[in-house]
């Protein structure tokens, strides 16, 4: 469960997906595939170039057009996906 945990590192992988670290160990990659087709904000994320220009702001992975994905969202994802409850 979630815990109001912080992003503290994101590593690029390949394509659309980042290695995102949690303050409290939980770390794991994420596909942010899906979010290209969510929106205009996400649509220079198509960019590997622009998308590769991620940055962590306010806890959570950002990019310079002001998108981001809540931590939560994250955290869920990670933990589903690796099975760690």
């Amino acid at each position: 469960m979630w815990n109001m945990n912080d992003v503290i590192n994101i590593t690029y992988k390949r394509d659309y997906v980042f290695n995102i670290e949690f303050d409290d160990g939980v770390a794991g990659d994420v596909d942010f595939h899906e979010y290209i087709h969510k929106g205009p904000i996400f649509q220079p994320l198509k960019t590997k170039e622009f998308f590769n220009k991620a940055f962590i702001e306010g806890g959570t992975i950002a990019w310079p057009n002001g998108a981001d994905v809540a931590p939560e969202t994250l955290y869920e994802k990670i933990v589903s996906k690796n099975n760690l409850r």
